[in-house]
């Protein structure tokens, strides 16, 4: 929607923590990735002597996704993450990937994001709803694997600790204050970025809609214009209406 989507000449490389994610949401998380750049580095690693990854080897083989052997060489010690973290850091400096996707709900992947992003890679994660706030802040981008797999309802956590969607009506209001022009009037794409900008996790499909455009239109307090390929849109005089999911 709003982000910046890739051109045919950018690389995303895309690291997985298997230890932490599902090996049946492989080929979704793939799909959503695609929408970002060209995955020239796929990586998944985990300790692939243990039976807690078996149910990956058949998606490592469907995906061409390369398996990172990683030893628990310390009891309580995250060895996966450390592999992960050095990887990322390699690719970084070897100059081929301008964008990365880290597929992890674990925050000490926070720090990651951060590093990456302050040397101008554009990051996007992917985990679940109930990822800390931290590592969703720190990426540009943050999709919860519940939205993108149809595995929950969109809109809907029955997980107490998932943290809560951002106040629609505020967020869309605030984003139209910033962007509009004298006459209240926005462009939709504008509108999107500014939202991005400040909610990372942020994504029509949390609220049950597959577009930005058809989130807006949802909602009593905006009125939204179409002319030709430009879509705008504004505050309605007089409406503070609850958002429509």
């Amino acid at each position: 929607m709003s982000a910046p989507r890739a051109t045919t000449d950018q690389r995303i490389g895309v690291l997985i923590d298997a230890d932490n994610t599902s090996s049946a949401h492989a080929g979704a998380i793939l799909e959503e990735c695609a929408r970002f750049g060209q995955p020239t580095v796929k990586r998944a690693y985990g300790d692939w002597t243990t039976q807690h990854l078996v149910g990956w080897k058949s998606a490592l083989l469907t995906h061409a996704i390369q398996p990172v052997q990683q030893f628990a060489n310390t009891r309580g010690k995250n060895s996966t993450d450390s592999a992960l973290i050095i990887d990322a850091m390699d690719l970084l400096y070897a100059g081929n990937l301008e964008r990365f996707a880290l597929v992890s709900s674990d925050s000490d992947f926070t720090r990651l994001a951060t590093r990456l992003r302050e040397e101008g890679r554009y990051v996007v994660g992917i985990g679940r709803r109930t990822t800390p706030e931290a590592l969703v802040a720190a990426c540009d981008e943050f999709k919860f694997i519940e939205v993108i797999t149809g595995e929950q309802e969109a809109g809907d956590s029955e997980d107490p600790e998932a943290p809560q969607l951002p106040d629609l009506p505020r967020i869309f209001q605030s984003a139209i204050d910033g962007t509009s022009d004298d006459d209240g009037w926005s462009h939709l794409s504008a509108v999107g970025s500014h939202i991005q900008k400040r909610h990372a996790s942020f994504d029509p499909r949390n609220y049950g809609f597959a577009k930005l455009v058809a989130l807006a239109r949802a909602q009593d307090y905006l009125d939204v214009e179409q002319t030709g390929n430009v879509t705008r849109v504004r505050r309605r005089p007089g409406r503070k209406g609850a958002a429509k999911r």
